[in-house]
């Protein structure tokens, strides 16, 4: 009987496959959550890779995330963007949902994006804010880094002091202010799903210290930190539980909330990558 064949070999064989079809290495690895995928319109693209045509790749299920590697140039840089995520609650392992994070590490990426749509339960926020995430809490019910540990892709255990890079942040900030640009900062909280919360869920999420509440990223960015990547992390307020507000919200309703902030998100996620 054949041995299981390592994580860091198969997206080791995945990073080779993809770097066959480009002549470099990309600067910044750009996941594209809910409703923020036309931030394609602003990439020159090289080439589009159907998620279904890449070796190991697992294939995106859910309605608004297209499912491809777009490779190209956004204002002066080279990046890759994933126009489509995946998530625990279709199904997958903490190991699939975070493959590409090992993929775009073994290209030589050390600078990863991440994107979504929230809910929001701080009192200040409202539909379609654009939240800076400069933290998070993990309360999903699996680790992306439970059991054995490959010391190829780094520690045992990750020092996750900075999970959200203060130089990105600080770069974006700035640039939101000299622009009149409205933001709002805040810690991200990551549930399983797939259902929206309940307002008892969304009260539990601000009494523990969270400011918006979604169903991604955190497995994503711990895997990164534990490779060492900088990272940067924004958010789309696209519905509200509060105790004195809580909406009938849907998929549709958070894909439209996204699109209305969409332009904000993308100016900012181009300016940080043209800055920094």
């Amino acid at each position: 009987m054949s041995k299981a064949r390592s994580e860091f070999d198969l997206s080791l064989e995945t990073a080779r496959f993809l770097q066959n079809k480009i002549n470099y290495t990309p600067e910044y690895a750009i996941v594209l959550g809910s409703g923020l995928g036309t931030l394609t319109e602003n990439i020159e693209v090289d080439i589009e890779i159907p998620y279904s045509k890449i070796p190991n790749f697992p294939v995106s299920t859910v309605k608004g995330h297209k499912g491809a590697l777009i490779f190209g140039t956004l204002n002066g840089k080279k990046i890759v963007a994933m126009n489509g995520r995946f998530h625990y609650y279709e199904g997958y392992t903490m190991k699939q949902i975070t493959f590409p994070q090992r993929v775009f590490w073994q290209m030589g990426i050390r600078k990863l994006i991440v994107s979504n749509a929230s809910g929001g339960v701080n009192k200040n926020f409202k539909i379609g804010d654009v939240m800076l995430i400069t933290d998070h809490i993990n309360l999903f019910p699996e680790h992306p880094l439970r059991g054995p540990n490959d010391e190829r892709f780094g520690p045992r255990f990750v020092n996750m002091s900075e999970p959200y890079s203060k130089k990105m942040l600080q770069v974006v900030r700035k640039y939101a202010t000299d622009n009149n640009i409205r933001i709002k900062e805040g810690t991200y909280l990551g549930l399983q799903g797939p259902t929206f919360e309940t307002l008892a869920e969304y009260t539990m999420v601000r009494n523990v210290g969270g400011d918006a509440v979604g169903m991604s990223t955190v497995p994503e960015v711990i895997v990164a930190k534990h490779m060492g990547m900088e990272v940067f992390g924004i958010s789309v307020i696209t519905d509200i539980g509060t105790a004195e507000f809580i909406d009938e919200v849907n998929h549709e309703e958070v894909l439209k909330a996204a699109k209305s902030a969409e332009p904000v998100v993308r100016e900012l996620v181009a300016k940080l990558v043209e800055l920094y």
